[in-house]
């Protein structure tokens, strides 16, 4: 078992927008990627001093057909700008497959909430652009704090945008748009 350390650092200052529109501290996660045959250490395998040091981490596989590749994450940033990846080597006397060279790892860390939820909507960490160029006649604000953009066109035809609550607003009633211009501040902070 060997460890791979994935360092993640970012100003701990900065705050990302939570789902729930308020500001929280960043998260952050990892990937590395493996040559095949190479996979993350069972449990028994896995040193106290590392267990100590990955207390509250989930590591898994991408999937078991990759069990080569090993993401972590989102985990609060604040404790975790160091991720460890406890690792097994492949085992040359029962895979004749194996040669002890020098062999290419790739990993990948991440700050801040993703920005595109699994369904392929967009979460609140992006800019939402305008649905339609055009003038914004109306914005109105919900009691979750979604604010409803709503652009009328050159033809009189209204479309609607939402914006999550928490992004501020760049454009008020009046303002003319084109279409996908930003109605909000970009409020990525995770780079």
């Amino acid at each position: 078992v060997f460890e791979v350390e994935l360092k993640v650092p970012y100003d701990l200052s900065k705050q990302q927008i939570g789902a729930n529109g308020k500001k929280a501290d960043l998260n952050v996660g990892g990937i590395l990627i493996l040559p095949k045959g190479f996979k993350l250490a069972s449990s028994s395998q896995v040193p106290k001093e590392v267990k100590a040091k990955n207390k509250g981490v989930f590591i898994s596989p991408y999937s078991t057909e990759f069990d080569n590749i090993l993401v972590v994450g989102p985990i609060a940033g604040k404790t975790h700008q160091e991720l460890i990846f406890p690792v097994v080597a492949p085992d040359p006397d029962t895979n004749s497959e194996v040669k002890y060279l020098t062999y290419p790892m790739y990993a990948g860390g991440n700050r801040g909430r993703g920005q595109v939820y699994p369904t392929g909507e967009k979460s609140n960490i992006n800019a939402f652009g305008a649905v339609q160029a055009g003038q914004i006649s109306e914005i109105s604000t919900s009691e979750k704090g979604e604010s409803t953009v709503a652009i009328i066109d050159a033809n009189g035809t209204k479309a609607s945008q939402v914006v999550p609550a928490g992004l501020v607003l760049t454009v008020k009633v009046g303002d003319s748009v084109k279409v996908d211009q930003p109605l909000n501040i970009d409020p990525n902070v995770g780079g």
